[in-house]
């Protein structure tokens, strides 16, 4: 069994004059979802009925972005053509060149990035991977892989590896890509995972630091992963 299985993801938005509901239309259009309201006020986003269970939730912090965003979404879109994208409030960072895709910041400035359908799958629209900059791609693909029971995927000659399978996961594939730069922020994307077969201290014994523990204001503890990516464990349901 693995140790954990994903439960959601999570973005973050910058609180105040309405930007989360503006966030949450955003990223229901982009990822064919849903946008629902819970008790709370805050907003998270379902997959229609009939479709595979992908929750997304929408988190209001204080901050604004700062820094290159180390975590986003990829997705393939009808004719590569970005256009309802844009109208739903995202802007250009960088249209398709040596890199055949479109790159897009969301309506509070987190990234995802616009690719065409696959030529041996034209219908299949919609998110398709979760990409994580890292230092050692393939050391953290292993670490994750071992949490979640997947299996990591490297290509030769490559500056990536990728886990597929983890128990839970939405995407097809969970991406971990070689980037230059050291992580200096907190993400604006994040993971939720629920415990499976092992305990907070399994998975600090395995090289996660704990960042915040469980106290009066939440119910979860916050972790980072061997690279300091933050990521929320919870445990499972009684």
């Amino acid at each position: 069994m693995p140790d954990v299985q994903f439960k959601d993801l999570v973005i973050d938005v910058t609180a105040g004059d309405g930007r989360a509901a503006a966030v949450a239309r955003f990223w229901a259009t982009a990822l064919g979802q849903e946008s629902a309201v819970r008790k709370d006020g805050s907003f998270y986003l379902v997959a229609p009925e009939g479709a595979p269970t992908r929750t997304v939730r929408l988190d209001e912090v204080p901050e604004s972005p700062a820094g290159k965003s180390r975590v986003h979404i990829d997705i393939r879109v009808a004719d590569g053509d970005p256009a309802p994208l844009l109208a739903a409030g995202a802007t250009v960072v960088r249209a398709p060149g040596d890199d055949q895709w479109w790159v897009l910041n969301d309506p509070d400035g987190v990234p995802l990035c616009v690719f065409a359908p696959h030529p041996m799958a034209p219908d299949a629209l919609g998110p398709f991977e979760l990409v994580v900059d890292a230092h050692d791609p393939s050391a953290i693909a292993e670490w994750w892989a071992a949490r979640t029971g997947g299996t990591v995927g490297r290509r030769e000659g490559t500056t990536f590896a990728w886990v597929e399978g983890a128990a839970g996961f939405p995407y097809m594939f969970w991406v971990f890509t070689e980037v230059p730069e050291p992580k200096t922020v907190k993400n604006r994307v994040h993971w939720d995972v629920t415990l499976v077969d092992a305990s907070l201290d399994d998975l600090l014994a395995a090289g996660a630091t704990l960042v915040r523990a469980r106290d009066p204001e939440i119910s979860w503890t916050v972790l980072a992963d061997p690279e300091g990516n933050e990521f929320c464990v919870f445990e499972p349901r009684q």
